[in-house]
């Protein structure tokens, strides 16, 4: 689902990184067959991507998406699961010997759109496209899974490929574990990507939050005669929380590119923020008396778990101390933390091989993002979640998400393989 505001990454990278050349400093012959196999792989997948792309099915209807999912890796002589939480598919291969066990999730459900396709193999079901990257995601882990069979006899453990359906709608992570998912797999650790705006060839990440948490602050008071005194009070209580100044360059939603104050600069000012969406606030009667709410943006725990002893302290010095009842912050969408080990061991690793141009380390947090519901298995398994660049600026490519021309320069595909199937021997591998 990973929705970014218009603009705001399109720009991101062209100004912070030019690829060129890129380095790889660790390569050894594992990493060298991978990218061999998936150079002499990538243009099949490029067609799978495209077969894809033409016949989208939302979330709910992936049924030949699934299918097409499910012969491709049985066909590998992985062991294959399906029908869960839907159309979910579960991929499972086993390494020649025992050892650690990992899962990669890819989700493959399409967005309804109206607006025309913009690339030479257009959805063929009206109103349906791939401008999430969704198509892009499957093909990958398709990719993967192809490249790591072939290096079976020198893997230690067990890979599972979890194909997720219905991300767009938030429903599909939790029918597949309401299914039963980490009863048929049991992962110590799981991975994730999205594409984004970034250029092609790079991958990026950060510990703990990838995205600001954009929670429903709902505020209790008794039932009074001001109720318009009431609202305005407890509107500007919370608006108080904002410690972002009206004049910053934060607001400018083009900075999160910027080279030094952007989400990637050392001098981010995409952090330790707390934002108020000033246009979202309510009032509404209920049983228990007059519930006010409104809508905050944090980009730590930190700024979040001090949000309602703020406001408490504030209502309790306020005229209407003696009517409140109750605050609370209440989950719109599901908060994303990469686990702050694996992600340092993982991007370590993945710059030893293939060079720190290509492997970023965020240091700010998305503004205004609405996450992605793989975070739903954090819970249940350490993961991390990366972004992956599908732009090409010079050709006119830009992978904005969810904007009517979204489109992806396909030798993305062949980096997440790369660079995703060397990860997970690496973190198989002792």
């Amino acid at each position: 689902m990973l929705k970014t505001p218009s603009n705001t990454l399109t720009i991101f990278f062209f100004l912070l990184v030019t690829i060129s050349s890129f380095g790889q400093n660790g390569i050894t012959p594992i990493h060298t067959e991978i990218q061999q196999h998936t150079e002499q792989i990538f243009d099949s997948l490029v067609k799978i991507r495209r077969d894809f792309h033409m016949y989208p099915e939302v979330g709910g209807e992936e049924k030949r998406t699934s299918t097409k999912i499910a012969a491709y890796l049985t066909e590998l002589g992985l062991e294959v699961k399906t029908g869960i939480g839907g159309y979910g598919v579960v991929g499972i291969l086993k390494g020649a010997k025992p050892g650690k066990k990992i899962a990669w999730r890819a989700d493959i459900d399409a967005m309804p759109s109206k607006a025309p396709d913009v690339v030479d193999f257009p959805s063929k079901h009206e109103g349906v496209r791939h401008i999430c990257g969704h198509d892009v995601h499957t093909a990958v882990a398709l990719g993967i899974a192809n490249v790591l069979v072939q290096q079976k006899e020198d893997l230690e453990g067990t890979i599972y490929f979890v194909f997720q359906p219905s991300e767009e709608n938030i429903k599909g992570a939790l029918a597949m574990m309401d299914d039963g998912l980490f009863d048929m797999i049991q992962p110590e650790e799981m991975y994730a990507m999205h594409v984004t705006p970034f250029p092609a060839g790079t991958i990026a990440a950060k510990p703990e939050e990838m995205f600001s948490d954009y929670k429903k602050v709902d505020l209790l008071f008794k039932k009074g005669n001001n109720k318009d005194a009431l609202f305005e009070f407890a509107k500007q209580a919370m608006l108080s929380l904002e410690n972002v100044s009206p004049e910053s360059k934060f607001w400018n939603m083009q900075n999160m590119g910027d080279p030094e104050i952007g989400i990637a600069g050392t001098k981010s000012i995409y952090k330790n923020y707390t934002t108020v969406d000033k246009n979202n606030f309510s009032i509404r009667d209920t049983d228990d008396g007059v519930k006010i709410s409104g809508f905050i943006s944090f980009s730590d725990k930190r700024q979040r778990d001090a949000a309602i002893p703020s406001l408490k302290k504030k209502i309790a010095d306020s005229e209407f101390a003696e009517d409140f009842s109750t605050a609370e912050l209440v989950n719109v969408f599901p908060t994303l933390d990469n686990n702050e080990r694996l992600i340092n061991e993982s991007l370590d690793q993945l710059s030893d091989i293939y060079g720190e141009n290509r492997v970023l380390r965020l240091h700010g947090v998305v503004a205004d993002g609405r996450s992605d519901d793989f975070a739903f298995f954090l819970p249940k398994v350490p993961s991390v979640y990366f972004f992956m660049g599908g732009s090409n600026y010079e050709k006119g490519i830009i992978a904005q998400t969810h904007s009517p021309n979204f489109a992806v320069d396909e030798s993305c595909i062949k980096t997440g393989v790369n660079l995703f199937s060397s990860l997970i021997v690496e973190r198989l591998n002792p």
